[in-house]
């Protein structure tokens, strides 16, 4: 087992009347790829400003890399890599110059450090000259990442690094994290799509400032206690409507054109559900089988919780 890289305990952030952060606890390993999957107002970004030291919190302690976030904040801004939510690098700065600016800062060059950056930053490279205002989405990412990568961090915090970027963006950002953590580096990154969680050693899904519960993406789709059922017809919410009243059910969810019905084993038989709906007026009934995701397990959660 690795020693601890992320330590919180009873950590707990308010903003006057809003509780941001409410009184949670957890670990990160060293070399782990740690998620917290959640929507916007979860506390995520509020978490990870405290881990990395630019906001003080109400009460608890955190220590990262044995590190106090209050007192040692000096030795985690050196040892930590940070990537906030919004790009936040300097747009009339060319691609080069932000990235030498940074490794300037901690006192480096990017030619010490290029190894480490080298299978991202080749991907914007021809682009050295271009300034930073002007790069797709998806190169700006990359960008921030190098910047972040460049003075050789212990241990990286990513806010929500792929808000807005394309889909082949997104899965070419999560192959870098996964090279990255091989390499040995202790990644927190947060996010509010739940198909990513997939990608994380463990993960906490968090809602209004709690976490809701921690363990492997894997534990936690197989703790999910119900059947569940895709149903598609013609009209999506008429059909929602119609699932969340019959007989067994638990949760009915829309997603995409289609609703995903929990019931309790054995309770509800799909050819009789199909006969009713029938008889309801909804047309083009399908009905199927199905393994819960991650994202069925984040809404049964916000029920219990």
């Amino acid at each position: 087992m690795n020693p601890v890289a992320v330590s919180v305990k009873n950590l707990t952030l308010r903003y006057k009347t809003t509780m941001a952060i409410d009184d949670i606890s957890f670990e990160v390993a060293g070399g782990e790829l740690f998620g917290f999957i959640g929507p916007d107002g979860a506390g995520k970004t509020s978490l990870f400003r405290i881990l990395t030291t630019l906001l003080v919190p109400n009460q608890g302690s955190c220590q990262v890399e044995g590190l106090d976030v209050v007192k040692d904040y000096r030795q985690i801004r050196n040892i930590c890599g940070y990537m906030p939510g919004k790009f936040s690098l300097y747009q009339d700065l060319t691609v080069e110059e932000n990235l030498s600016f940074f490794a300037t800062i901690f006192g480096t060059t990017i030619a010490e450090n290029y190894d480490l950056i080298k299978d991202i930053y080749v991907q914007i490279e021809p682009f050295k000259k271009r300034k930073a205002g002007k790069l797709s989405g998806g190169m700006k990412q990359k960008l921030a990442l190098s910047c972040a990568l460049i003075h050789k961090p212990q241990i990286l915090f990513l806010d929500e690094p792929t808000t807005g970027v394309d889909a082949v963006s997104r899965r070419e950002f999560w192959e870098m994290l996964k090279r990255l953590r091989d390499g040995g580096i202790t990644i927190l990154v947060s996010t509010p799509y739940m198909d990513e969680a997939e990608k994380c050693d463990r993960v906490a899904l968090m809602q209004s400032g709690k976490i809701m519960k921690i363990n492997t993406p894997a534990e936690i789709i197989k703790d999910y206690p119900y059947a569940l059922l895709s149903v598609r017809a013609g009209d999506v919410y008429p059909l929602m409507k119609e699932l969340m009243k019959y007989p067994g059910a638990h949760r009915a969810d829309t997603f995409g054109q289609s609703v995903h019905l929990s019931f309790k084993k054995g309770e509800i038989q799909p050819a009789e559900l199909q006969k009713h709906l029938s008889t309801k007026g909804h047309t083009n009934v399908e009905i199927e089988e199905i393994t819960a995701s991650i994202e069925d397990c984040f809404m049964d959660l916000m029920t219990i919780n």
